[in-house]
């Protein structure tokens, strides 16, 4: 059996989140002159946005596209991997140059989400007085993270967004954004999520949470000064695994890895079955790039995600959305099924029929398929001015 011994395998950071002094990247940011009102109480002060663009603004300021990351994303849409990016553009065939999201044409806006840990302010940010705000971090909900993002709107002279697009966590503010916002934005794309967080989702997310509050390392939250190694990183892995298996189809799993074993090694003789190593793998990435508070935070705000909330519930808040929508689910999504999708394109006044992106990927179909996500992306664009 191939072995590698943990001597070989740099200890994983306390957190792999974007600290000061660390290479800015193409990141650039926006401090909030005032806190930030919470929904769920008290205000959170000293608050700034990472962010990242493409293409240029026009005088006019008409031609602004809001793109919004999942829970694991960033701002780095577009682009190598490289000092102060950890992965490459997670969304590279559908920005740039002649693509869907031609930044010869539009000029696309990428915020790191509040609550996040690439540059926005998050658990492993100082607060004021300089220590980690750690497990004191607030609760978070999307409309929050909306506020915080409509801030930065303002101070980029943005008064109305031509598109607003974001899938899973980013459908979900997007979907808050047509909400709250309806008269800045022209027009809307959802990919793969939902007007209210289910049962089964907050299932699937709280046994994530479970895993990473496990982690004896985790401290309450207050480990971002602990040296390699010294963070929760094994909690951390697990989350990942967990959602990993969800964002992912049965079929295709059993396609790629059906029961081989990984190379030499046999799970007789403490080996691994080659999807055991593909997991491993997802997760000693995610380790090494992402923060354990902020997938709390993060993931606790997707379970509060509710558009119909103080609004008389979903149908009355769909109705006043005003954008062009399309609304698009992956076929083969079994954390997000297409019913979900069904209930807002049957819910929002400006909807056409669902669309359905097929896939043999699950969830994550909506990064992969860039081709069909950028056919509707054409088609919603070849409708503004």
């Amino acid at each position: 059996m191939n072995t590698v011994t943990t001597s070989e395998i740099p200890l994983p950071p306390a957190t792999g989140a974007w600290r000061e002094g660390d290479p800015p990247g193409r990141r650039r940011w926006h401090a909030l002159r005032e806190p930030l009102p919470l929904e769920a109480g008290g205000e959170l002060p000293g608050v700034r946005l990472a962010y990242e663009t493409w293409g240029r603004l026009a005088p006019d300021r008409s031609n602004a596209v809001l793109v919004l990351h999942a829970l694991t994303g960033d701002s780095h849409v577009r682009g190598p991997a490289g000092p102060g990016h950890p992965q490459p553009g997670w969304w590279d065939g559908l920005v740039g140059p002649g693509l869907a999201l031609d930044t010869d044409r539009w000029f696309v806006v990428a915020p790191n989400v509040l609550g996040g840990c690439q540059g926005s302010t998050g658990p492993a940010s100082p607060r004021p007085g300089g220590r980690h705000w750690g497990g004191d971090f607030p609760f978070l909900t999307q409309r929050d993270q909306v506020a915080a993002e409509a801030r930065l709107a303002d101070a980029l002279g943005i008064d109305r967004w031509s598109l607003v697009i974001g899938g899973s966590m980013g459908g979900m503010r997007a979907l808050e954004w047509a909400v709250s916002y309806p008269r800045r934005v022209e027009s809307l794309l959802l990919l793969a999520t939902t007007a209210a967080a289910s049962a089964e989702q907050i299932a699937w997310a709280h046994v994530q949470l479970h895993a990473i509050r496990s982690d004896p390392q985790w401290r309450g939250g207050h480990y971002h000064d602990a040296g390699p190694g010294g963070g929760p990183h094994a909690g951390l892995g697990v989350a990942r695994r967990l959602a990993h298996v969800t964002y992912r189809s049965e079929p295709e799993l059993q396609d790629r890895f059906g029961r081989e074993h990984q190379g030499a090694e046999h799970p007789w003789r403490r080996g691994r079955y080659q999807v055991e190593s593909y997991l491993d793998h997802h997760a000693a990435k995610l380790v090494r790039r992402f923060d354990a508070g902020s997938y709390v935070v993060l993931t606790e705000g997707m379970n509060g995600h509710d558009v119909g909330r103080g609004r008389g519930g979903t149908k009355a808040a769909l109705r006043r959305i005003t954008a062009r929508t399309l609304v698009a689910g992956v076929d083969s999504d079994r954390l997000y099924p297409l019913h979900q999708q069904r209930e807002l394109a049957d819910g929002i006044p400006g909807a056409d029929r669902l669309r359905v992106i097929g896939s043999p990927y699950g969830h994550d179909g909506f990064l992969v398929e860039t081709g069909q996500v950028g056919a509707l992306v054409r088609e919603l664009l070849a409708r503004v001015p």
